[in-house]
């Protein structure tokens, strides 16, 4: 016989089998029954079946469930709220959900008059672009980071204020100074200069601040565009255990411990210790390759808003109990 028609006839076999199964609601011995097939076989089958890709498992978290998960993640990290989106098949579609939740949260939040501290990125600029319609609020957005070159524009806070500014119909407020300098002492010199210096006490001070947190990945978004090189990435998280950075300024290792680096203070941008000092701090991670770097974020103490997935959700709470 030929293989392809036996190839053929056991997919046909297979496909039947997991719609009766699955979509039909037929047990394994009413199946077993029809096919005159062991219920072994049966269960054998419905396995292959999902092996091969003819059946497809999707589970669908209940509400309850991320409101315990949530409850579980403030109890153990002390924080306001955990906005956790259901786990989607692709990175894009990820970060879309979780960006909603945080535009609604948020707009929920704002108040006339209030100061916004907004950060970079990719999680960050996706709130400001899945805001929709969202009801007018007197507030002003200020860059809690100084700006980045036109290849990263579209994650340019600046960029990203002006967004949430023409949303809201609020205000923005640039930050005139460059995200990266070469050297801690002309940081310090730029922050001396008074239009800079008033900027970043705004930033310093606002009500609400949004930012997104770093994993340390050789490939991320500040090795690509040049603030940092691979081998200083490695050699921070090989020899001195660091998993993640706030904002480009501050990198920490598991406990949440600020840990000095060849990176440090080489950004314009909010301090760990800033964040800290303000009063609702969200933190946005949607990428499945950030629960270390959260547990880390999260034990800094500088975070009270989480939005992050359900699986990055769960993933943090096992490694806590672990490291």
């Amino acid at each position: 016989m030929d293989k392809n028609n036996i190839v053929n006839d056991e997919a046909e076999l297979l496909t039947e089998i997991a719609i009766s199964y699955y979509q039909q609601g037929v047990t394994q011995e009413e199946i077993s029954k029809k096919f005159g097939l062991s219920r072994v076989k049966i269960g054998r089958l419905l396995k292959k079946a999902r092996e091969l890709g003819i059946v497809e498992i999707t589970v669908k978290y209940h509400p309850v469930f991320s409101s315990q998960l949530e409850d579980k993640l403030k109890e153990r990290f002390n924080i306001k709220r955990a906005l956790l989106a259901l786990d989607q098949p692709d990175e894009e579609s990820q970060r879309a959900l979780v960006a909603n939740l945080v535009s609604s949260y948020l707009s929920q939040r704002l108040q006339n008059g209030m100061v916004v501290s907004v950060g970079q990125g990719r999680n960050v600029a996706a709130v400001a672009n899945h805001l929709g319609v969202p009801p007018k609020k007197d507030c002003t957005f200020v860059c809690g980071i100084g700006g980045i070159h036109p290849k990263g524009d579209l994650q340019n806070a600046d960029h990203i204020c002006r967004k949430f500014a023409k949303k809201y119909g609020g205000h923005s407020e640039s930050l005139y100074a460059p995200a990266y300098v070469p050297n801690k002492a002309l940081r310090q010199e730029l922050l001396n200069v008074s239009t800079i210096k008033d900027t970043f006490k705004r930033a310093q001070r606002a009500d609400i601040a949004l930012m997104g947190v770093g994993d340390m990945n050789e490939k991320s978004f500040m090795v690509d565009l040049g603030w940092f090189t691979q081998q200083e990435i490695v050699e921070a998280r090989v020899n001195q255990g660091v998993i993640g950075d706030i904002a480009g300024y501050d990198f920490y290792d598991i406990k949440g411990k600020v840990t000095k680096t060849a990176m440090s203070e080489r950004v314009i941008g909010l301090s760990i210790d800033d964040f800290r000092n303000i009063e609702e701090v969200i933190a946005i991670a949607s990428e499945s390759s950030k629960p270390l770097a959260l547990l880390g974020a999260l034990r800094t103490g500088s975070i009270d808003v989480l939005a992050t997935s359900v699986s990055n959700a769960l993933t943090i709470l096992n490694l806590d109990q672990q490291v």
